[in-house]
């Protein structure tokens, strides 16, 4: 783990109080000899700051469609780990700025794995968790002072977790990750799984013949920290979210061309909902009526009624739909477009593209500010970050991270952002 250095004069006495408690907390909680303090600046340092101009031209080509490669091995930290989760940081003072009116700047990076993290998600109570597929085989969990609380191996004895009729071990390959809205358990998908049966995965290019192994969704316990649950869904398994109430968990398979619907309290699939090429990022409103799905193969988003599984279409948003998010008030949908290389704004009530911007290259993954004024988008091609200003659509910073970003959270109460690099990294941003 590595980390900047001190904080620069200017600024306030309560943010200089803030930023001390932060520090000596990550002393406390973490076995590693040395300071943690929070560097503050205003667009200096490490930050590049740019024009929507600049990048108005980028265009990029489809997105390949060949199997994942692995990334760069990495030498594995030899460290202890422990389930105690340790007391929260102290909530971010207020500053009187919006989101969009802040700087990020670089704070720490961490490689305690072993890592090779295509996710990486905060489950709101002070830890975020990592899902490293099949190049490491675990889910790793952090905590706020940067440290490993636990690797957790994506190994599962189908009997021990009620699977009748299905033989084991069995290995998985975690993908992403969503935390239920009361924040018991995290739902983890698995790209392929490994072990008796299982002889026909699917890949990044795959039609929907149906002859494709299914895979499996976890559920983690997040007061043990071990997978306590498996549910069957389709094949090549990636995005994951809940809807509100907490009662229902969707998965969009890749190579089924479908989206899964997973009733909680019977952890048993109960049904499947054709959506088309390559379905992926899933948003689900504020009352659980409506999830958008974005179709990583064509230009457009599938509209999904939950209550009658009915799908709706917002054609032409621009091609490589892959992640999207809701604003907090769910009247705009957001939405990174891969093969285009841009973001772009969506009327939910319209269903029309109002703007768009430039996010070069590759922005696959994203996520928004708790106060709805900032989109922080990770450029996959570029190794950088990009803070976008939601009511203007424009790029407002673009940090350097690792290598090949490709999941991104954020934290509201520290406002700090986990970036997932996929070579073997999460590197942590703080918006100050």
């Amino acid at each position: 783990m590595t980390s900047s250095g001190p904080p620069p004069m200017g600024v306030s006495d309560q943010e200089r109080r803030y930023i001390q408690r932060r520090a000596a907390a990550a002393f406390v909680a973490s076995a590693v000899v040395g300071l943690l303090v929070w560097v503050i600046f205003v667009r200096g340092g490490e930050t590049e700051q740019v024009q929507t101009a600049d990048d108005a031209s980028v265009t990029l080509a489809e997105q390949s469609s060949a199997a994942p490669a692995a990334p760069p091995a990495l030498v594995a930290s030899d460290i202890t780990t422990t389930t105690t989760v340790p007391p929260a940081a102290p909530t971010a003072p207020s500053d009187g700025k919006t989101a969009a009116q802040r700087s990020m700047i670089k704070v720490s990076t961490i490689t305690d794995g072993p890592l090779r993290p295509k996710s990486v998600v905060a489950t709101g109570d002070g830890r975020f968790i990592a899902q490293n597929m099949m190049y490491a085989h675990t889910v790793t969990v952090y905590d706020r002072s940067f440290s490993l609380v636990k690797k957790i191996d994506d190994t599962i004895d189908p009997a021990a977790l009620g699977l009748s009729g299905v033989a084991g071990p069995l290995d998985g390959s975690p993908v992403e990750a969503a935390i239920a809205p009361d924040r018991s358990v995290a739902w983890v998908s698995n790209y392929q799984m490994y072990g008796p049966g299982f002889d026909k995965p699917g890949g990044d290019k795959c039609a929907a013949d149906g002859t494709w192994d299914n895979s499996y969704l976890y559920r983690i316990n997040l007061t043990s920290l071990e997978i306590d649950g498996a549910v069957e869904v389709g094949p090549v398994p990636k995005y994951v979210a809940t809807t509100p109430d907490g009662e229902t968990v969707l998965v969009t398979n890749w190579c089924g061309y479908d989206m899964s619907v997973v009733d909680v309290a019977t952890m048993r699939e109960t049904a499947r909902i054709p959506i088309g090429r390559f379905p992926r990022g899933i948003a689900v409103t504020r009352d659980g009526a409506t999830a958008y799905v974005a179709v990583m193969g064509s230009a457009d988003i599938a509209v999904v009624t939950l209550s009658t599984q009915q799908v709706s279409w917002i054609r032409g948003v621009g091609q490589g739909p892959r992640h999207l998010v809701l604003s907090p008030d769910d009247a705009t949908l957001y939405a990174t477009l891969n093969s285009a290389g841009k973001v772009a704004k969506i009327d939910t009530a319209s269903r029309q593209v109002v703007a768009s911007v430039a996010s070069p290259k590759a922005p696959r993954s994203m996520a928004i500010s708790d106060d709805g004024t900032a989109l922080y988008v990770v450029n996959y091609e570029s190794d950088a970050v990009s803070k976008i200003e939601t009511a203007g659509m424009t790029e407002v910073q673009r940090v350097p991270v690792g290598r090949h970003p490709i999941g991104i959270t954020y934290d509201a109460d520290t406002r700090q952002i986990w970036v997932a690099c996929y070579v073997g990294q999460l590197v942590v941003l703080q918006d100050a």
